[in-house]
């Protein structure tokens, strides 16, 4: 089943005020929707990898699922949450930057699902959710919001196609038809 991404900036706003007293959660959910990764290549990241960066900095990744090359940039918001969540925190070098609370081990996207869909579900949000929420969220804020378009997305996913890109964004006909309005 498909999921939806979180469309109002309101509701993400207070997804951001529900886990204020959650560090690990709330670096999750905000590197989650300003990165546009796959929630598995998110939960690869290690401590080592992000905690001597500087906002600007991107790291390279390799995807869990495609085996190709992305990155994982920090913007100012990723850069603050991660560094608090590395001060509360004993990490080491080697330990997954958001770990189980059974221990050492990485969260896995299952665990994900179910935080994106408590989230929701408590901020009163209809529909179906899950880790790929957050990916799905980064683009739609960057395309509805920003006026990114869908091909610039599709090279940040990594996409092999923009078609891909477009049934991923849900670009449909009810859309094409809202254009046909404009007046030229």
């Amino acid at each position: 089943m498909k999921v939806n991404p979180i469309k109002e900036k309101k509701h993400i706003e207070l997804i951001k005020k529900l886990l204020k007293n959650n560090t690990r959660d709330y670096t999750l959910f905000v590197c989650g929707i300003n990165n546009g990764l796959r929630g598995g290549d998110l939960l690869n990241l290690k401590v080592s990898q992000v905690k001597n960066k500087k906002i600007g900095d991107c790291i390279e990744i390799k995807e869990e699922k495609t085996g190709k090359t992305n990155y994982f940039y920090l913007n100012k918001s990723c850069y603050q949450s991660i560094q608090e969540l590395i001060r509360e925190n004993d990490y080491r070098d080697n330990d997954y930057l958001f770990q189980s609370r059974k221990g050492k081990n990485k969260l896995t996207t299952y665990s994900l699902s179910r935080l994106v869909k408590k989230w929701t579900q408590e901020i009163g949000l209809d529909g179906n959710y899950g880790s790929h929420t957050l990916r799905k969220t980064f683009g739609y804020i960057q395309r509805i919001h920003y006026g990114v378009s869908w091909e610039l997305l599709s090279k940040r996913y990594n996409h092999s196609s923009p078609s891909i890109t477009r049934v991923y964004l849900g670009i449909g006909e009810e859309e094409v038809s809202k254009i046909m309005m404009n007046e030229i």
